[in-house]
């Protein structure tokens, strides 16, 4: 539904970043494919960490649980979760995130769980396109999405007092949703230009083509919208399909951030949502196979070679990934002091930008970098990257400069912490991922508790010789 990259995020990702910052807030908009977004142009949200939670989502209708930061949460008898925040802002933020994403879809369908994300917009049994679309606007609200590879997120926002409005509406596109054949048909034709929309941006289209080399042989590799040809083959019997198989309760976790009082708010749930069946379909998930290194060059006429670098690294769910957030941050963060940009653009003048990011699926992850340089630079940078990564590796970070580092990422998830809908958003997310809520502070314990040593042992993770590298010009 939104734009991609700059309409990111949030974000997933990702993913889990491994910025403190978790989403892309550029343009007032949301990520719509965690992974593949240059992420130095950024400001964003927390990261979705666990580290010792702070609430259980194991709560059944009639066992409910507030935390001291005011956090609720429960289970509507079909196992479907929601967690509430309640505020006193003047806006309710209200969503759902969906264990579902293009690394479901099978061979013969790239591109579906996109597509569906537009679509499930186009009409329902009791409202037509227009009214799906303008119900929250016409009260000043808003209704959107997002997809990414393993998640699909539908929210709403709406001055606080609408919280019925957006329930309601959010569960009749679920359930209800047609998928007309001339809505499907006009939309096909939008998204084929999105496709192409990306295709004219290099700094785009190489992550995609990274992802395909770095996950070939999965369903990670191809790219969130899939390309014309898939689109062209996709039904709404496809749509329903994905919905009917995926969207189901288990898999779904709400979020409310509002005034409204929490038991309201599972009465809410329970009423438009509750009679939800969908029976779960079996995960078909599999990690995909290692990578094998490799160092490309694609001739695409460009006046810049812009060039991703990166590895392969461990799922979400490892503890050591606190510490390659850290790593991260303190490569290539959003940070002027970052030490890439200090060594390649500041001190060496060899780039415009450059960023490097952390993107962690359930059961693997890349760590990226990515720089725009003129094509007779990629080579000195691709040495400088790489050099800065093994100096981590091989000498453990002073203690002084270390408790910097980490003071600084302490520092910037106070800061992020502004943003109410994208923490109600990653609220929803560790629900889904973790099974428990982390609010900033315990965030900020787990990132304090890592050594040094800790930081180098993750490093030490990402030799010279577990690099792929691929550069557009």
């Amino acid at each position: 539904m939104l734009k991609r990259k700059y309409k990111e995020n949030f974000c997933n990702f990702a993913l889990d970043k491994g910025y403190v910052l978790h989403f892309l807030i550029i343009f007032n908009s949301i990520p719509e494919r965690f992974g593949n977004e240059n992420l130095g142009l950024c400001a964003v949200l927390i990261p979705l960490l666990s580290c010792g939670g702070l609430a259980s989502g194991n709560y059944s209708r009639t066992h409910m649980k507030e935390t001291e930061n005011k956090y609720t949460v429960f289970t509507l008898p079909n196992g479907m979760r929601t967690v509430c925040w309640h505020t006193d802002g003047l806006v309710s933020y209200i969503g759902i995130v969906v264990n579902a994403g293009s690394r479901d879809e099978s061979p013969s369908r790239h591109g579906l769980a996109h597509f569906v994300e537009h679509t499930i917009f186009k009409g329902t049994r009791s409202r037509k396109s227009w009214q799906v679309s303008s119900r929250m606007e016409v009260v000043g609200g808003e209704l959107n999405a997002y997809t990414s590879k393993e998640e699909t997120m539908v929210y709403t926002n709406a001055p606080a007092g609408y919280e019925e409005r957006a329930v309601e509406l959010l569960a009749d596109i679920v359930s209800s949703s047609v998928f007309p054949q001339g809505e499907i048909e006009k939309e096909r034709e939008v998204v084929i230009e999105e496709i192409n929309s990306y295709l004219d941006s290099p700094s785009d289209s190489v992550y995609d083509e990274f992802e395909e080399l770095a996950y070939a042989g999965s369903g990670l590799a191809h790219n969130i919208l899939g390309d014309a040809a898939s689109v062209r083959l996709l039904t709404g019997e496809d749509c329903r399909d994905f919905i009917d198989r995926h969207y189901t309760p288990s898999e779904m976790v709400a979020y409310c951030c509002s005034p409204l009082d929490p038991e309201k708010v599972r009465r809410l749930m329970e009423r438009h949502f509750g009679c939800l069946c969908f029976p779960a379909a079996p995960r078909l998930r599999q990690a995909p196979p290692p990578m094998s290194p490799f160092n490309l060059r694609h001739d695409r006429g460009n006046h810049q070679a812009n060039t991703i670098m990166g590895a392969r690294v461990f799922g979400r769910k490892d503890p050591r990934r606190f510490a390659l957030y850290l790593l991260n941050n303190y490569l290539g963060g959003p940070c002027m002091n970052s030490r890439l940009n200090r060594e390649l653009r500041e001190k060496r003048g060899y780039v415009y930008t450059v960023d490097s990011n952390v993107s962690l699926m359930s059961d693997c992850g890349l760590m990226m970098v990515y720089f725009g340089s003129d094509p007779a630079t990629v080579e000195k940078c691709r040495r400088v990257v790489l050099d800065e990564i093994d100096r981590l590796a091989q000498s453990r970070m002073s203690d002084m400069a270390f408790e910097k580092v980490k003071r600084q990422y302490c520092g910037q998830l106070i800061v992020s912490s502004d943003h109410m809908e994208n923490r109600a958003m990653a609220l929803a997310k560790s629900i889904l991922y973790y099974g428990e809520i982390n609010d900033i502070s315990t965030t900020a314990e787990c990132i304090r508790s890592v050594t040094a040593e800790q930081l180098r042992e993750v490093a030490a993770l990402l030799p010279p010789s577990g690099f792929g590298t691929l550069s557009l010009v």
